[in-house]
């Protein structure tokens, strides 16, 4: 008698989190209470005063949308957002590239893997709040499986105060990253940086849900050629704009 023993093994795959799961959270708890109040409470007498509050369940459907639209692009579109992003540039295989805002790596592992001499180089501060397991330990394991380790370079670095020399990059990534600077200046401060390390003859892509005009005009003040690209309201939310800039 012939034995045959088959052995399944389910390979480990990058994880790349979820995008600003506070506010998800917020949302869906606010879309909760909102219907409760809509359904159980849906009249409300503060003294003499009554409130009909049955048409709350229509704000708390909003929050929910939005909750789901929020987790939908951490699943999915936020790997066809990248993918516009990359398809925007000329590969030669040998670029020199920086992710400004790296988290676990998506734009600096989805350019890795267009490279052959080139290298891919992420800088991040780790903050907690925007992406879930938000770290470099996170961010190495996912340029391992998805075979990129010795293509990347990850630093903690402040998008404000860069420690590249002038010129250091042919192309420059940020996705979903600025607008966490909180004052005009500071953004305006980041976008000097991007600018002082892009090659002459690079090209910078900057995405961002808020201030992209903004940052299209500080980098028209820096003296570089730039672009504003739609966003598409199908792959990302909240909407993700972007400004191409080319140096």
């Amino acid at each position: 008698m012939l034995n045959t023993t088959q052995t399944t093994q389910s390979a480990a795959k990058a994880k790349y989190g979820v995008d600003a799961p506070g506010v998800i959270r917020n949302l869906a708890l606010a879309a909760i209470a909102l219907c409760i109040i809509s359904i159980f409470f849906p009249l409300i007498k503060i003294g003499s005063v009554d409130i009909d509050a049955s048409g709350l369940i229509w704000s708390g459907c909003g929050c929910g949308l939005g909750a789901v639209l929020m987790i939908a692009y951490s699943l999915w579109g936020k790997f066809k957002h990248r993918d516009r992003m990359l398809n925007l540039i000329s590969w030669t295989g040998n670029e020199q590239v920086l992710d400004v805002g790296t988290g676990k790596g998506l734009l600096m592992i989805g350019a890795a893997k267009r490279l052959t001499t080139g290298k891919s180089i992420g800088i991040d501060i780790w903050n907690a709040e925007d992406l879930t397991g938000n770290n470099v330990q996170n961010a190495l394991e996912n340029a391992e499986l998805e075979g990129v380790k010795d293509k990347v370079e990850i630093l903690n670095e402040n998008a404000m105060e860069m420690s590249f020399a002038d010129e250091s990059f042919d192309v420059v990534l940020t996705n979903m990253c600025l607008h966490n600077i909180y004052n005009k200046e500071g953004r305006k401060i980041a976008c000097k940086e991007i600018s002082r390390v892009l090659k002459n003859g690079g090209t910078a892509i900057v995405a961002d849900w808020r201030h992209v005009s903004e940052y299209k005009q500080n980098f028209d003040e820096f003296g570089l050629s730039t672009k504003l690209l739609p966003a598409n309201y199908l792959t990302t939310f909240p909407a993700v704009g972007m400004v191409l800039v080319k140096k």
